[in-house]
């Protein structure tokens, strides 16, 4: 293979990943504003009778389940200021994304620096958060935000390269 056509697959891969990435991206932020829109409109009250429900079986099964008691306590710590709380930050949180997610398909060129900026702030949220609650999920969330932040920085790289 001559190194044209290799790097001519490296690019196709590239791109095909940060598409991939970037529409990932924005499906979070959908599932975000969906989240904190269905949050505002539902009373703690409501979430501790529901997680009481889905969670009944396990308890009967076994008092101790960890996971069921962990569900179970979190609810009933849940206030409303708490939830408007986490209902405003998934809103926003998921606005911006879209936002971002839409500006960089449409290969607006100061999306790709602002998009950077801002997944590193969110990675550094996390990382924080991460610290306080010890939740592995928010790494994972982290490690694939590092990733996606990576395929913006190389394709931002790569369009603001001169053809010839």
């Amino acid at each position: 293979m001559t190194p044209n056509v290799n790097g001519l697959r490296r690019q196709n891969l590239r791109e095909l990943l940060f598409r991939v990435g970037i529409w990932l991206k924005g499906l979070d932020g959908a599932l975000e504003v969906l989240g904190g829109a269905g949050l505002f409109a539902i009373s703690p009250a409501f979430i501790v009778r529901v997680v009481a429900f889905l969670t009944q079986a396990e308890i009967t099964e076994d008092p101790d389940d960890l996971v069921a008691n962990y569900l179970r306590r979190a609810a009933a710590h849940l206030s409303l200021t708490g939830e408007h709380f986490i209902s405003a930050y998934l809103l926003v949180h998921g606005v911006v994304k879209i936002a971002l997610v839409g500006a960089l398909l449409k290969r607006k060129l100061p999306a790709y620096p602002l998009s950077i900026i801002v997944f590193v702030a969110f990675i550094g949220y996390q990382l924080y958060r991460f610290m306080l609650t010890r939740a592995v999920g928010l790494i994972a969330l982290s490690l694939f935000d590092l990733v996606v932040t990576a395929l913006i920085y190389l394709e931002y790289r790569a369009l603001k390269k001169p053809s010839g």
